[in-house]
């Protein structure tokens, strides 16, 4: 029990030590350090009280409504004799003494200042229990929005199901009916975090498709360079896919005096200064560097890859590098031509994919193969290296409502690393960069479908079957990947080692995955078609 300073005078100090000398108990019954505080208590009952005390608090606290009624109420025992006071607080709220135990420990001694009184301990137990009585309420109404919001989660996720199935059946009228009560419920939750944010992306992917006009949200290109470039520096994922290309791409460079690398989507040549700040570095000296550049068309006439390629120049030519630039405008990574890249044989060639490969999986009985295609063309330059990144989720099934399902786990984990990021207007900016994704998954089918994701498993097997064999991705690369998660305070990304992959993750949900390759000789892909 700790007793609180108070600010009375000592004049009542005296009046309540007057009080204990005229009792009938001797004076050396009575503990000298309560008497001066102005309680009466006997010495041989210091641990009978506190036991008293402590009941009488945990019996307050389990009854916070009855706490004011007693605090207004006129005291009718004597508070000084602390004992009968506690009992009959105690029968106030109609609980039995509670029986002592014979081996309580020793009852500490109570320090008391001399200005301490029971007026002062009541103000103070009066107040306490006010504000806790408060708090508790407060944490009541916290706990009835949490679960109200909890419920109204599970319903929109429930009926979010319940609204695929009924498009992938083509009952688009009771789709549409859900559609609207979903918006109705959407306004019982957070829209701006949580299932809330994720939950709107798909109501609205899911009126798109219903109206169909989904083919009309991807944007143009200088908005989704924008949305791209916020992405970049909002979360890890991109920096995670730049860094370990690069070391892969570093390393497999080592020794060779002039290189080249192709990147199938240039993007503001975000990637390409600290690879060329490595190579300034190395030991023996830099090499010679050739970048081609692939990106589409600039809608305004004006010539952006090569804009991007002057200012990848001035940074080699300022760290001594031989540099040189080659862009290559392209709307599909499908229409790039082997000799528009103009690969020399005398030269070490990296290809380098980041979140690209799987928009050449769109089915089109049409015309060949895509990914067939551009691979077949890739594995004849022979590439030192193929880095290859991509998300780690299957949205290419050809059921919508298994794409949309995987969909709306994968991408609520996303919105949820999102949460994370403490920049603005980054993170909004981000999260639409997300949201146009969600949009070309649900809403668009046949070749305006591109966002195809497939998992490293798939991925795998494909780049094996064309002619390609994995590189492990070595130690470096995964201190360079985990160095990174060093600059994002918030806990929850993790780096994993996956025979020779890496993935990048958010709570043990890997998300984006990293991987190398490299083109299998004629002569042992020969001997395995025989085998």
């Amino acid at each position: 029990m700790v007793l609180y300073d108070s600010a009375t005078s000592g004049g009542s100090n005296s009046g309540s030590s007057s009080s204990c000398s005229g009792t009938k108990q001797p004076v050396a019954e009575i503990d000298g350090l309560l008497a001066g505080a102005g309680y009466k208590v006997r010495s041989s009952e210091l641990r009978q009280v506190a036991q008293r005390l402590e009941r009488l608090e945990t019996v307050m606290v389990n009854s916070p409504a009855d706490i004011s009624q007693l605090a207004s109420d006129t005291v009718h025992y004597n508070p000084s004799d602390l004992a009968s006071w506690v009992d009959s607080l105690l029968s106030e709220f109609n609980q039995p003494p509670l029986p002592l135990p014979s081996d309580l420990p020793d009852f500490p001694d109570i320090i008391a200042g001399p200005s301490v009184n029971h007026t002062a301990v009541g103000n103070y137990l009066t107040d306490n229990f006010t504000t806790t009585q408060q708090q508790q309420q407060q944490q009541q109404q916290m706990m009835i929005v949490t679960a109200l919001e909890e419920d109204s989660g599970i319903r929109l996720v429930h009926m979010l199901m319940t609204c695929a199935e009924s498009v992938q059946r083509g009952e688009m009228a009771v789709a549409g009916s859900l559609i609207e009560d979903m918006k109705g419920l959407l306004t019982r939750v957070n829209p701006s975090c949580g299932i809330g944010k994720v939950a709107g992306c798909f109501i609205d992917a899911l009126s798109f498709r219903i109206m169909g006009v989904g083919g009309s949200i991807c944007g143009s290109v200088s908005e989704n360079e924008i949305l791209y470039h916020h992405f970049y520096e909002a979360c890890p994922y991109l920096k995670f896919a730049h860094f370990t290309a690069n070391q892969a791409i570093l390393e497999a460079f080592d020794g060779h005096d002039c290189v080249h690398v192709v990147d199938f989507n240039l993007m503001h040549g975000l990637q390409w200064p600290a690879l060329i700040q490595a190579l300034a570095l190395r030991p023996g000296g830099p090499p010679l560097l050739r970048l081609t550049g692939i990106g589409p068309p600039s809608p305004d006439g004006r010539d952006s890859l090569r804009e991007i390629g002057l200012r990848l120049a001035e940074l080699a030519r300022s760290v001594n590098i031989r540099f040189t630039f080659r862009g290559v405008a392209a709307s599909r990574l499908e229409d790039v031509k082997p000799w528009m890249l103009q690969v020399s044989p005398k030269e070490a060639l990296a290809v380098n994919s980041i979140l690209q490969l799987h928009k050449l999986l769109g089915s089109d009985p049409a015309r060949n193969s895509p990914m067939e295609m551009v691979l077949g063309w890739i594995r004849n330059l022979n590439p030192k290296i193929m880095t290859v990144v991509e998300q780690e989720s299957n949205h290419n099934q050809p059921e919508f409502l298994e794409r949309f399902t995987t969909a709306l786990y994968y991408y609520s984990t996303m919105f949820d690393s999102l949460e994370a990021c403490p920049l603005q207007p980054e993170k909004a900016l981000a999260e639409i960069y997300l949201q146009r994704e969600i949009c070309n998954v649900v809403c668009c089918e046949g070749s305006a479908r591109v966002e195809r994701h497939e998992p490293l498993a798939k991925w795998r097997n494909r780049l094996a079957g064309a002619g390609f064999r994995p590189l492990h991705l070595g130690s470096n690369a995964f201190r360079q990947a985990s160095m990174l998660l060093t600059l994002f305070s918030a806990e929850g990304y993790s780096v994993e080692e996956t025979e020779g992959c890496l993935t990048l993750g958010w709570h043990s949900r890997p998300l984006i995955a990293a991987s190398a390759w490299h083109a299998v000789p004629d002569v042992m892909m020969s001997h395995q078609n025989s085998n």
